[in-house]
């Protein structure tokens, strides 16, 4: 049998191999390497069976269990590895690089793969990613602004212009406010997002800036991970500021949509924040379809959250920038003209 190769080999490999993940969907979503292939040796309720006879009746029957229910499944995981992977070239890897991947690897090779597996498995892997965020430095710069300047937009302009950029807020599937989650896709699990945030690290130049937009470490139910969150705290903040109406016009670009239920729910949970009379006035606003001025009463509340949380800001490089309009590519150029 073939020993299984350490993190950093396994990893280095992956592009020229098909990644199969051999734990239980249930496992699988909960967070798995980017771009593996959930290919399950048991389903959730198999796993589930196979676990307690190992604790009631040990590893032996255990075993045994575990080859009744893959036993039938063979022929079909040959075949659809066969489909997945034309230069037959396979990562797998399990929970901890036990038994799941082991024979998974065999049965691969024996049908002819060529398959190598991860030491320690999925465990090892996000004790990897979790090193890598504790230890890793960033050359971080943040684009900070109140609601509604498109920090994003802003955020987007810069690739062109030669700039790498972390969008933390795509990764998240979330804006990170109230509204945040309006016009998104369901969000990752945290465990996922630090994965996919460690995957997208890894495709930038380490010695060279990192753009990102100014973030509370949640962005909905994320967290960014402590090490990257600290590194944010003291890095260059260029604070933009655009004209009123322009944030206005942003943010409606951004939220509206056909149904405004969404937007109604988003004001409902920030509803004692904003005090009864002014929450009472954006849903009037809603019913009516002014949308400008329930976002006009969004910004007093999100405006002194802003002011607040820029009096806290650890940074002692803040570079405040004003501008008459709210054109993100012109902007992003004169970020870059100041960095």
């Amino acid at each position: 049998m073939e020993q299984p190769v350490n993190i950093s080999e396994f990893l280095s490999t992956l592009p020229a191999r098909v990644l199969l993940d051999v734990r239980s969907p249930g496992e699988y979503k909960q967070g798995h390497i980017p771009n593996a292939v959930s290919f399950p040796l048991f389903s959730d309720e198999e796993r589930a069976k196979v676990g307690t006879c190992y604790k009631q009746q040990g590893p032996e029957p255990a075993l045994r269990m575990g080859l009744k229910f893959v036993g039938p499944k063979m022929d079909g995981f040959v075949e659809q590895a066969d489909k997945l992977s034309g230069n037959r070239q396979i990562a797998v890897h399990c929970w901890r690089g036990g038994k799941r991947s082991q024979s998974m690897a065999w049965l691969l090779r024996t049908a002819g793969f060529d398959v190598i597996t991860l030491e320690g498995g999925y465990k090892m892997y996000r004790q990897h990613v979790l090193n890598y965020f504790a230890q890793q430095p960033f050359q971080i710069c943040v684009i900070g602004g109140r609601t509604g300047t498109g920090k994003t937009k802003i955020l987007r302009e810069l690739p062109a212009l030669g700039a790498q950029i972390i969008d933390l807020e795509g990764i998240a599937h979330h804006k990170g406010s109230a509204f945040g989650a309006i016009g998104e896709a369901p969000q990752p699990t945290v465990e996922q997002f630090e994965n996919n945030l460690y995957e997208a690290l890894q495709k930038l130049d380490p010695n060279k800036p990192v753009w990102v937009e100014n973030e509370s470490r949640s962005i909905g139910r994320v967290f960014i991970p402590e090490g990257f969150w600290q590194q944010m705290k003291v890095a260059p903040l260029f604070n933009v500021e655009i004209p009123q109406e322009a944030r206005i016009q942003v943010l409606m670009t951004d939220y509206v949509r056909t149904d405004k239920s969404d937007l109604q729910d988003a004001f409902i949970k920030i509803s004692q924040k904003l005090g009864g009379q002014h929450f009472k006035a954006a849903f009037e606003a809603l019913d009516r379809g002014d949308y400008a001025a329930a976002a006009e009463i969004a910004l007093r509340y999100y405006d002194k959250t802003y002011q607040y949380a820029l009096d806290q800001k650890l940074a002692t490089d803040i570079k405040f920038l004003t501008f008459e309009h709210g054109d993100p590519a012109i902007i992003a150029r004169a970020l870059l003209a100041l960095n």
